[in-house]
């Protein structure tokens, strides 16, 4: 769960951008995007091989 402590002085609006930030980091609406479709598990796997191939890429260089 993700918390954004406020002092007295601090805004709604520094608020919300703190949110906001902590909640891409997180990945929650990435997530959220993927799950909200069914994903053969030939294709999730299809997937995860990319994301790993693309990892390893960059560690490369």
């Amino acid at each position: 769960m993700i918390e954004v402590k406020l002092a007295e002085t601090d805004g709604v609006e520094w608020a919300i951008k703190v949110f906001k930030r902590k909640v891409q980091k997180a990945g929650i609406l990435k997530e959220l995007k993927q799950k909200r479709h069914y994903l053969k598990p030939s294709m999730a796997r299809a997937l995860k091989a990319q994301a790993a191939r693309r990892r390893r890429r960059t560690r490369e260089k």
